[in-house]
């Protein structure tokens, strides 16, 4: 089961698409994520590159958390084509971002 919210996600999503602007911000904002939370992303960042699939999240979920060696927000920003891997993810878990980003984007 996915342990943080769609809206979570939407976040990272939209401040991955800025990060020459919003770096600092996105960092703060995965830093404040729990433990639950940030293994959670990484693990649908995994599904939508295919590292994983979608019925083997829990595997990713725990994978994220024993093999954490790196701060989440180096690893992830590390990663090329987060913002794709996100959605992919989340589209390839029956989850779309649509609404959460259609909100964030006018201010919700």
């Amino acid at each position: 089961m996915l342990e943080i919210s769609a809206w979570k996600v939407a976040q990272v999503v939209l401040m991955s698409r800025e990060l020459d602007r919003a770096e600092g911000e996105l960092r703060g904002f995965i830093d404040r994520l729990n433990e639950d939370e940030q293994a959670s992303l990484v693990a649908v960042m995994w599904v939508g590159r295919d590292s994983f699939a979608a019925e083997d999240l829990a595997e990713a979920i725990m994978t994220a958390k024993t093999e954490n060696t790196v701060p989440t927000a180096d690893y992830l920003l590390g990663s090329p084509h987060l913002s794709d891997h996100l959605e992919n993810g989340m589209d390839a878990l029956g989850m779309s971002l649509t609404d959460e980003e259609d909100d964030l984007v006018r201010g919700g």
